[in-house]
């Protein structure tokens, strides 16, 4: 059996107060939001989390005085941002330098795997029969072929020009989530795994996920081990230090592959509380600059929203966030809901009720200036959301207590 090779020798000890200072730092929650274009913010956070539409918005929102138009300025009209399928299966929207990263690094493998399952569910067969991959690649093709021709159009008017996109078939038969899936759910998502489509302008507002979908610029095949190297030296520079498990569960790689970045890229190894050996980027080992040291990170509360890519961002969270919290502040599959922040760490909860004003609980006394400051966010962030509803698509119980009647 092959032993696993050693971790090489820390070369330094970064603390928990340290890193709650990098956190907050790094990612925009140290000073006041300030005119901080939204492709700046993400490029910061690496990737915002697009699972929940509202998720984007509101993360651009927590660290800039950008409004909505702004940021779909840069989703819909510059593409400066792209919302893509990424790490974990999951719907980024990321820069646009990324995406090839990404979807090398990444997003194509998935793909790969989506057609197997697809060549497997049987559309427009007999349940549980084969589908031939030549009629997948004719509808693919067709569809490709419609949004060539069009600025944009919507899964509804796609199977207006290919019928065959209507083709059903029952997914998960005898399970509790046996229920009917068309082609076109598998097909349009799959061509968006592969780069040919994207995502495009929702039919609702900022909050929808009903969007539009448009042709996608090509973007080159850059090689696997490159590619997984590039996305993990952002990652550390938004995340670090991080340990081997944060970056597996990030980026939903094997650990070998993991390692195999980190080698490549030369990590540096710290030593962190607790025990844990975590990695930073070669030239980031130093501590934070003497200005920085030499003054507490400055007071600022944050008010960030479900999924955030902050504290969805490390698989190893306990330090910024209080264990205890965790059934109040996450659901039962790990999805984290809206979160308030002070000085690099979660100290409560907030939610949007029916009438438009934003609610906040603590669930710890962090001292009257954090209250005044939570105050303060609060109010701010109302009057950016204006007549707008927010509604986490993950609904946690500290959100659902704060909305109660």
């Amino acid at each position: 059996m092959a032993s696993v090779p050693a971790a090489p020798a820390p070369v330094r000890h970064i603390d928990t107060a340290e890193r709650r200072a990098r956190l907050a730092r790094r990612h925009l929650l140290a000073d006041p939001p300030r005119a901080v274009d939204p492709t700046a913010v993400a490029e910061a956070l690496v990737a915002l989390h697009s699972t929940d539409p509202a998720t984007v918005f509101l993360s651009v929102a927590a660290r800039s005085t950008a409004a909505a138009s702004d940021i779909e300025k840069a989703l819909y009209d510059e593409r400066s941002l792209v919302r893509m399928f990424g790490m974990r299966r999951t719907v980024f929207v990321l820069p646009a330098a990324l995406v090839p990263i990404v979807h090398s690094s990444t997003t194509a493998a998935i793909a790969a795997k989506e057609r197997t399952e697809m060549l497997k569910l049987g559309f427009g067969t007999e349940p549980g029969a084969t589908v031939a991959a030549a009629w997948l690649d004719e509808v693919e093709a067709s569809v490709v072929a419609h949004l060539a021709s069009l600025t944009d159009a919507t899964g509804a008017e796609l199977a207006e020009l290919e019928p065959r996109l209507r083709a059903a078939v029952v997914y998960g038969v005898g399970t509790k989530w046996e229920t009917e899936q068309t082609a076109s759910m598998r097909v349009l998502r799959k061509l968006s795994m592969e780069g040919s489509i994207v995502r495009g302008r929702p039919r609702g507002t900022w909050t929808s996920s009903q969007y539009r979908w448009a042709a996608a610029a090509p973007q080159p095949d850059l090689p696997v081990p490159e590619a997984r190297a590039d996305l993990v030296r952002a990652w550390l520079a938004a995340f670090g230090p991080g340990t081997e498990a944060d970056i597996k569960w990030w980026t939903g790689w094997t650990l070998g592959n993991v390692r195999s970045a980190l080698k490549t890229i030369g990590a540096a190894a710290v030593s962190l509380d607790g025990g844990d050996t975590g990695y930073v980027l070669p030239d980031d080992v130093s501590p934070l600059s003497a200005e920085s040291a030499a003054a507490p990170t400055p007071p600022r509360a944050a008010l960030l929203p479900a999924l955030d890519p902050t504290p969805m961002g490390w698989q190893q969270r306990d330090w910024y966030l209080e264990p205890s919290f965790r059934t109040s502040l996450f659901d039962r599959s790990g999805n984290v809901g809206p979160t308030v922040w002070w000085q690099g760490r979660v100290i409560g909860g907030w939610a949007q009720r029916a009438d438009g004003s934003v609610v906040w609980r603590l669930l710890e006394d962090a001292g009257r200036e954090a209250e005044s400051a939570v105050a303060a966010e609060a109010e701010r962030t109302a009057a950016w959301i204006g007549d707008v509803r927010v509604t986490p698509r993950f609904r946690t119980p500290l959100e659902r207590e704060l909305v109660a009647p």
